[in-house]
């Protein structure tokens, strides 16, 4: 893929006093969070930051931005995202676990969503969430997934998700280690 095609922002962890999980009982993670859509406003960009910022040390997280398939080229939908469906596949990490963000997928608490990235995290497999475009995942590619998820049954905007996806990450891992940003 070229460099075009997927912009790969790596997770900050640079916080001094940060808890590592292991010191939780817990193991590390790989994730990847692959989005289609580039050019994401500032906001977007400073709460993914913060957020990144805040996981810990042994939480390695990625983000790969996939470039949008043009919706002037006159293709259909389907056509529009089984394009983007072969960026996408190109930038999952080799056995990783795939997880869609689908507004069919399963709705979760945040209780039940940390219970879940604790079952990822105690298999100590790669894990890659994929975020599609306008039109939403190709369905060929959903159906390669291990997992289809929403975060609400309301619709909303792409940058939005990234920033909602990373700060329930964040939250997953507040409440595996009993960290005071989750109160009950």
């Amino acid at each position: 893929m070229s460099r075009k095609d997927a912009e790969v922002r790596v997770g900050h962890h640079a916080q001094l006093g940060r808890t590592d999980s292991a010191l939780h009982g817990l193991g590390a993670m790989k994730i990847t969070i692959i989005a289609v859509g580039a050019k994401m406003p500032a906001w977007v960009d400073t709460a993914w930051d913060d957020y990144a910022k805040r996981l810990p040390a042994d939480w390695s997280l990625q983000l790969k931005e996939i470039k949008p398939e043009p919706r002037i080229s006159g293709k259909t939908a389907a056509q529009m995202m089984a394009a983007e469906a072969k960026r996408i596949q190109s930038a999952i990490p080799e056995s990783a676990v795939r997880i869609a963000l689908d507004e069919h997928g399963k709705d979760l608490s945040t209780e039940k969503f940390s219970q879940v990235v604790q079952g990822w995290q105690n298999n100590s497999q790669p894990l890659a969430i994929l975020i599609g475009g306008p039109d939403g995942l190709d369905a060929e590619l959903k159906a390669s997934c291990s997992g289809l998820i929403r975060l609400s049954s309301m619709t909303m905007p792409h940058p939005l998700v990234r920033v909602v996806l990373i700060e329930q990450l964040y939250r997953a891992w507040s409440i595996l280690v009993n960290h005071p940003y989750h109160r009950i």
